[in-house]
Formats: C-alpha cells, structure tokens, sequence
C-alpha cells in the first residue's frame, strides 16, 4: 500500500492529523478491498478534510465519515467561535463547551485511532480550543486517555480543582506513573547496580568479590611463561605448546559489602510551565533512585522558590502533587541549597534539570557550578528529561556550562540510566546527537 504524506494544511498541527488518518486507513480499510485510484482519493479527503469533498468527488460514509467527523471537530473549519463562544476570525472546532460533548469525542476518537494517536489529538484539543478547564470536571477526566502530558496540564490546574475531582485527577495520574515506573525501573535498578559496583572497587577484596576480568587485564605485564615439562612426559610428542600464566600482583575487587550508600544523588528539577514533561519523569526516576539502598537521593524542586521534596519519594504522585508548575525560574538560589546539602563532594551526582532561562544572578549560578565541580562533585545539565525532541533552552547559558566541563544536552528516559552510571563511574557522559547541543 502506498502512504500519502501532505503539508497542504496550514496549520502546523494538521500534519499529524493527516498521519493519524493515514494510519488509520491503513488499518481500517486495507488497499487490497479498494480499487487504486478510489483509495488514493479516500486517503486525500480524509487528510484534506471537508472542504475537499467536492474536489475529490469522494463521499465518506459509515465509518469512515464517523472519523472525520472526529478529526474535523478538532482540525476542521467552523463558524470561527471557540468553545467559550468568542470569535477567532479562522478556523475552530465543534466541539462545545460543555464536558458531555467532549466526552462523546474523546470516545470516538478512542475507538477509531490507536492510543499514540489519541494522545496527540487530546493535547491538540487542549492546546487549540481552551478545554483546560473541562479536566476539572470528573467525567471529563474519566474519558481521557493518560499520558505525561495530561499529566502535566492536571498539575498545573491542581490549585484550582475542586475537591470532587482531585480523586479522579490522583487516579490518572497515579496510571501514568506506574506505567513509567514499569518501563523504567528494572533497566534503571541494572544498569546503576553495576555502575555502583565497579565505581566501588577496592584493592584488597576477598575472594568472593574479586573482579576476575579487570584482575587479568591489570596484571598482563606480570605474564610468566612456564619452564618446559620435562623430557619423560614428552617422550614422543613434537610441537608441544608452551604454557603461562598470570601473577595477580594486584587484586581489583568490588566493595558490595557495605551497606551504607555509595553515592549521594541530588536531582534538581525546573518546575517552569515549559518543564512539565521533565518534572513527571524526573519524579518517577526519583522515587526509583530512593529506593535503592547503594544510593542516598535527594529531589529539590524549584522556580524562584525551592522545595525540597525529599520525605515524599516513597510515592512520586504525592512528588507530582507537591510541584507547582508554572511561575519564574532562579537556578542560582536552588544551585544554592543543594550546594548546602553536599557533605561528600568526590561521592555526589548532581543533576540540574532545566532549560536554563535564568531569572537570578547568572554569574552566581556559574561560579556554584564551577566550585562544586572543583570540589570532586559530578556535575550533570539535562535540557530536558523527556521524550518530545530537541527543547527550547538558553544557549548561551549551556554554552557557559560547558565551559565549565557540564556540557548540557537533551535526554530521553531511556537513557537517564546510562547518563548517571557514566556520571557514577566518573567517566564521559553518553551526550545523545551532537546536532542539538550548544
């Protein structure tokens, strides 16, 4: 089957629903029912929208007309009123105003695309139309797919919901994380154990936690050939291969015995509006790190206010609920009291988590970078903590801090856990795609 792209729409966000449509179709109505040509121009009007039809000439019927009915609610033309009724002067949807009607759409939209999709729509719905204020509303929010995003849109309506919703707003909040908590945590736990191991290593272990390979490679140039056997046992045999060994000079071990941390992590989070998809991972990685007794965790949030939510790690929804997303941002403050906090420079990870829009002293912020990192601390700058691309951040900022030897780039939850065990082991951080850093 062939796939049609188009950019003919001027909205920018017309092209994923001209993707969801053609995945869809792909999905609903396979090329080999539908003659070629009917196809093509089935798979143009579904991505062009109403106003095609008549240059189409196709006519959409069953379920198909049910689908663009639901994307021409969200993407197509309208009387140029939004929900709350005021004019636009262009395009809008049909969605209503109240949650009822919304409901109904997101049912639709539910069953007729596959969950990836929806979440793109609902964020679109939320973004173009104004519907913020409908997630205060129980059954909205029971009709809702969850996702990161929807996660942070609910965070940032938290001093405004009712009581009557914030059980319903836990709920799907409480989804989302688990489902991050699912994904992350086994890889997380694997890879820091032995980034925790190996960064422990001691020069006299016992046998049981003598690191063999490492031992070997340590001690080659302490390689001793063996004196040839003598003449009784190789009567008869020619070409006998001559025998070595190694003599363990130095012992390289691993310290797993000690049952007090290893490291101390300090996670220190931007809680911006801009920020909200790295604030939801961060707290679920949070709660994960505490959980691990190798390591001693701390999770400092901050905008131009800090709040330590340390205590609450046990549960990364009470983390999420204890943020206030939205507001200014003074990384030098919040830099600040975690520098406070550090009692083991050469045994500590710091993470700053930020787009680095700086509202404090900038030049302040530098020189607690520059001090920490001359005290043995490892100093982390992640742009983002999130799966949506390369961010929007300060580069002259990033630029600076890469000077200092914190080079600042973007990472996905998928490779958090490879970026603190090269932290951990004090060796090069995996920097992602060179394309997008300062």
């Amino acid at each position: 089957m062939t796939t049609t792209r188009t950019t003919t729409r001027t909205d920018p966000m017309s092209q994923t629903a001209g993707e969801t449509t053609e995945r869809t179709t792909e999905r609903t109505a396979p090329a080999s029912e539908t003659p070629p040509d009917a196809e093509r121009l089935r798979r143009w009007r579904m991505v062009l929208g109403a106003d095609s039809a008549d240059s189409t000439g196709r006519t959409l019927t069953g379920q198909d007309a049910a689908m663009d009915g639901a994307l021409d609610a969200l993407y197509g033309g309208g009387a140029g009123k939004r929900p709350n009724g005021r004019g636009t002067g262009g395009r809008s949807a049909g969605l209503g105003a109240s949650a009822p009607s919304v409901a109904r759409w997101l049912g639709d939209i539910r069953t007729y695309f596959p969950s990836s999709v929806v979440q793109v729509m609902q964020r679109d719905a939320i973004d173009r139309l104004g519907l913020s204020a409908l997630l205060l509303e129980p059954e909205m929010l029971e009709a809702v797919e969850p996702d990161v995003h929807l996660v942070g849109t609910l965070l940032s309506l938290d001093k405004a919901m009712p009581e009557t919703t914030k059980e319903t707003a836990r709920a799907v909040v409480r989804k989302v994380v688990e489902d991050l908590e699912r994904r992350l945590e086994s890889r997380t736990r694997a890879t820091l154990t032995g980034a925790l191991d190996r960064s422990a290593r001691i020069s006299r272990p016992r046998h049981r936690d003598i690191d063999w390979d490492r031992t070997i490679r340590a001690n080659l140039k302490n390689y001793l050939t063996l004196p040839a056997p003598d003449a009784a046992t190789t009567a008869g045999e020619t070409g006998a291969t001559p025998t070595g060994t190694v003599v363990p000079e130095r012992l390289i071990g691993y310290g797993r015995s000690s049952r007090s941390a290893k490291k101390d992590i300090v996670l220190c989070v931007d809680q911006s509006g801009s920020m909200a998809a790295s604030v939801v991972h961060a707290s679920v990685f949070g709660a994960v790190l505490a959980s691990m007794r190798t390591l001693s965790t701390r999770l400092v949030v901050f905008d131009t206010a800090v709040v330590d939510l340390t205590d609450q790690l046990d549960d990364p929804v009470d983390v999420l609920f204890g943020t206030q997303l939205g507001g200014g941002t003074d990384i030098n403050r919040a830099l600040a009291y975690c520098q406070s906090r550090i009692t083991r420079p050469a045994d500590t990870v710091v993470v700053l988590i930020s787009d680095l829009y700086e509202g404090g002293i900038r030049d302040e912020m530098l020189k607690r970078v520059a001090a920490m990192k001359a005290s043995g601390v490892q100093f982390v700058t992640l742009l983002a903590l999130s799966d949506e691309g390369a961010p929007a951040y300060d580069h002259e900022h990033a630029a600076a801090l890469g000077a200092l030897g914190a080079p600042a780039f973007a990472c996905t939850p998928d490779l958090f856990p490879d970026v603190m065990a090269a932290a951990i082991e004090k060796r090069p951080l995996p920097i992602p795609d060179k394309e997008y850093q300062p």
